[in-house]
């Protein structure tokens, strides 16, 4: 049989060892926060870069679709799991070469081994004056995973598919791809300008399936010399349309000081101040308004808080700091700017307190300062409990979170949301309808990708181990996407069991894809129906 003749070759090849049965597969990488489940070939942990190109080159000639991950923490978007069954996992996490890093230039190299944390660690070796790209994903995330998923933070570089120089991947025939630059013998030329020379082909390789890739050179924001974050609650009587308005003429009138600008509503933030409060919900599963409204009032939160970050000079930061004040005057309630060492010293002084005032105090100044930690480059598991607050599990002390392994039930509904006041206020009621009539608490993050637009990030929390909401989690989210899209809010991103959701129906866009598919990779053989055809 084909798979037999092909696991007969990979173990050749990799050894024995690296080379996972169907059912080793199966039990090393099908948990999931979406509660699917796939049949699995086998898992192949190549160890080094020269690997991948031979083993493609044999599932080809035997006709074993392969799926490649790079840690496989892709929490609610399907975490390791292929989008179709049948195929032999790459698991790419032992490639954690760091190739190549200029100071001078303020790129890096690495492969898709190499986690936040790993190259948190790499910096502070030096120590280098720059910032790991970092997302809530965890530190122990891939940077090129997420950077291939088109990902962002809110650090200086927000875009970390922009912060992209070139990369290279092995195709579907094993060859090895890389830009014409590079190719040329200009090497140092293609790590410094993105655009290359010819067409631009390195964004084929984002949210799609025509290459594996194995290393990536991305641009490292240098880390400035005052780092400060602003926060507030949304004012009594203060609309969020003006709201709106004022944080998109912040990020206007300060490009590339304003890293990036969080809005979050009350049920957001009460998922972060509190245990899912499980014992107090009303006859439709969810928490009664005036319960909401009470917490809320208990721990000074507002109808929306928001968060944003400033990044350059001492002067700079402060010149900033005076305006933005002015500016959101209207909407503000309790502004603050803090900066790192402010957050540490808030959070040592909550820990020498006693009673009632310790936990109302102890648990925000621990979240403020490993928030700041998070937007001073520093990764940290600061997102990750809130893929745990409905199921309440929590690991075994000193045990990194791993919401996959844990049970943890989640989903992410990630909308573009034009920062327009009247499409912020539209796409917010949605979401509220939507998920209210699915019985799920609509926590909602909108998070700013520019001046004109704002990603949002709604986690569908659910119990794993309950058939019934698990379905009814994923009722919800197609119930969302095509809500959504009826009133133009359409996802950046989508999961695994979405992806026949996006590319349905015979627009010139998706048939290119389809068109690109079958000269490049005519067998299917690597990710099938990943943001294309099967």
């Amino acid at each position: 049989m084909p798979i037999e003749e092909a696991l007969a070759a990979w173990g050749a090849l990799l050894g024995e060892g690296r080379v996972l049965s169907a059912e080793a597969a199966a039990q090393a990488y099908g948990a999931s926060t979406s509660g699917l489940q796939r049949c699995f070939a086998a898992a192949l942990r190549p160890a080094r870069a020269s690997e991948v190109q031979a083993l493609v080159g044999i599932a080809a000639r035997h006709r074993v679709p392969l799926y490649p991950i790079s840690t496989g923490r892709n929490w609610g978007y399907g975490c390791a799991l292929p989008v179709r069954d049948g195929c032999a996992i790459v698991d790419l996490s032992e490639l954690r070469s760091i190739r190549d890093f200029d100071a001078d230039l303020g790129v890096v190299t690495l492969e898709p081994g190499v986690t936040q944390a790993m190259l948190a660690e790499f910096l502070g070796r030096q120590p280098q004056p720059f910032l790991v790209p970092v997302t809530g994903a965890g530190p122990s995330a891939s940077i090129v995973g997420n950077a291939l998923e088109r990902g962002y933070g809110i650090t200086p570089v927000a875009d970390h598919f922009g912060a992209v120089q070139s990369l290279e991947a092995v195709l579907p025939d094993g060859r090895v791809y890389r830009p014409a630059l590079a190719e040329s013998g200009a090497a140092e030329a293609a790590r410094s300008f993105k655009w290359g020379v010819g067409p631009y082909l390195d964004g084929l390789f984002t949210q799609g399936s025509l290459g594996i890739v194995t290393s990536m050179t991305i641009a490292l924001a240098r880390r400035p010399e005052r780092v400060k974050a602003f926060l507030f609650g949304l004012r009594a009587g203060a609309e969020l349309t003006g709201l709106v308005a004022g944080v998109r003429e912040v990020l206007r009138r300060f490009p590339g000081v304003v890293g990036g600008i969080n809005l979050m509503n009350a049920h957001r933030v009460l998922a972060m101040a509190i245990a899912y409060p499980r014992e107090r919900l009303g006859a439709d599963g969810l928490i009664p308004d005036a319960l909401v409204r009470r917490i809320a009032a208990q721990h000074r939160i507002a109808d929306w808080t928001v968060f944003g970050t400033l990044y350059g000079t001492k002067r700079v930061v402060a010149a900033a700091q005076s305006e933005i004040r002015r500016l959101l005057k209207p909407y503000a309630t309790g502004l603050l700017f803090v900066t790192p060492g402010f957050a540490e010293r808030l959070q040592r002084w909550s820990r020498r307190l006693s009673g009632a005032l310790r936990e109302r105090t102890a648990r925000r100044a621990e979240m403020l300062a490993s928030a700041m930690e998070l937007v001073a480059g520093r990764p940290n598991e600061t997102a990750l409990p809130l893929a745990y607050w409905k199921s309440g599990k929590q690991p075994a002390p000193g045990v990194a979170r791993d919401p996959a392994r844990d049970g943890c039930g989640l989903l992410w509904y990630a909308p573009l949301v034009s920062m327009k006041p009247e499409s912020v206020t539209r796409y917010v009621e949605l979401v509220t309808r939507v998920m209210r009539a699915h019985r799920l608490e609509p926590l909602i993050t909108l998070t700013s990708l520019s001046e004109r637009c704002f990603d949002s990030s709604v986690p569908l929390l659910f119990d794993r181990r309950s058939a019934e909401e698990t379905d009814n989690a994923h009722r919800c989210n197609l119930a969302l996407l095509e809500n959504g899209r009826a009133l133009g809010f359409v996802p950046y991103r989508v999961g695994i069991d979405a992806m026949g959701w996006l590319t349905q129906g015979d627009a010139p866009h998706w048939a290119l894809v389809r068109a690109l598919k079958a000269a490049v990779d005519p067998d299917g053989i690597l990710a099938p129906g990943r943001y294309g055809p099967g």
